[in-house]
C-alpha cells in the first residue's frame, strides 16, 4: 500500500446518508476510479448502504465496485474478530493458520528486573504498543534480528513467583544468543503456546521449568522450518 486516506469517523459523518458518502468521499474527496469491498459490506446511517445500493451509485458517478468474497478456513469465515479472540486465548498456532503468517508484535528491548541472567537465561524485555497480545503463558516464538529469524522462548505474564505487582511483562529468551539487545526494536513473532504462566514455591523449580520449556522449544524448531 503506498498511501493510506483515512476518513475520520464523527458524530456528525455518522448520519450522513450512504449517497452523501459516496458523494462527499468517494467522489468529491477521493476522485475514485474503482472501489472494492467486502461481502458484508454496508455503510451510511444506520448501515442503510450496501454492496447493491454502492454499485448503482458508482454507475451514477462513473466508478467501478467489486466485492471481495469472504475467505475461509475449514468450515469458517476467516475475520479480523475471530483472530483477535485466537491471540487473546494464546491459540497463536490457530491464528497464524488464518493469517498466513505467525502473529508477532513489535517492540523495543528495554531494562527489567535482570533475575532471567541470573537463572543463566537472560531475557529481552520487550515494550511494546500493540493493543494486541496473547494471553499469560510461554510461547514458542521466533524473533527478527539483524535481519535473521532466531528462535526464542517468549513468557508473558506478571511473574507470580516473585510476588508479582500485577504488571504484564514480555520476556523473550533468544536460544543460543547471548548478546547486547537493549534499545533494539525487535520482531516476536509467536509459533505455539507451550504452557500457562504459573507460581513456583523455589527460583530453582522455576528454572528447572525455564530449561525444559527451552528443551520443548528446540525439540519443536527442530520440527519445523523457520
Amino acid at each position: 500500500i503506498d498511501l493510506a486516506a483515512i476518513v475520520r469517523f464523527t458524530t456528525g459523518l455518522s448520519h450522513w446518508k450512504p449517497e452523501k458518502f459516496v458523494q462527499e468521499i468517494l467522489v468529491a474527496w477521493l476522485r475514485v476510479s474503482e472501489v472494492w469491498v467486502g461481502a458484508n459490506f454496508l455503510f451510511g446511517h444506520n448501515r442503510a448502504g450496501n454492496f447493491s445500493l454502492l454499485r448503482s451509485l458508482g454507475i451514477k458517478h462513473g466508478f467501478k465496485v467489486e466485492k471481495i468474497d469472504s475467505v475461509r478456513y475449514k468450515d469458517f469465515v476467516v475475520s479480523s474478530t475471530r483472530v483477535r479472540r485466537l491471540v487473546d486465548e494464546g491459540r497463536v498456532d490457530e491464528a497464524g493458520a488464518l493469517l498466513g503468517h505467525h502473529y508477532y508484535i513489535d517492540g523495543e528491548v528495554v531494562v527489567g528486573a535482570g533475575r532471567g541472567r541470573i537463572q543463566g537465561c537472560p531475557t529481552a524485555n520487550l515494550s511494546t504498543k500493540n493493543e494486541v497480545v496473547p494471553t499469560n503463558g510461554v510461547y514458542a516464538a521466533t524473533i527478527m534480528l539483524d535481519g535473521a529469524i532466531r528462535p526464542a522462548v517468549t513468557n508473558i505474564g506478571v511473574r507470580p513467583t516473585f510476588g508479582s505487582d500485577g504488571e504484564r511483562v514480555i520476556e523473550a529468551h533468544l536460544l543460543d544468543y547471548d548478546g547486547d539487545l537493549y534499545g533494539k526494536t525487535l520482531r516476536l513473532a509467536f509459533v505455539q503456546k507451550l504452557r500457562d504462566e504459573q507460581a513456583f514455591s523455589t527460583s530453582g523449580a522455576l528454572q528447572q521449568q525455564i530449561f525444559a520449556d527451552c528443551e520443548r522449544a528446540r525439540a519443536l524448531f527442530d520440527s519445523i522450518s523457520l
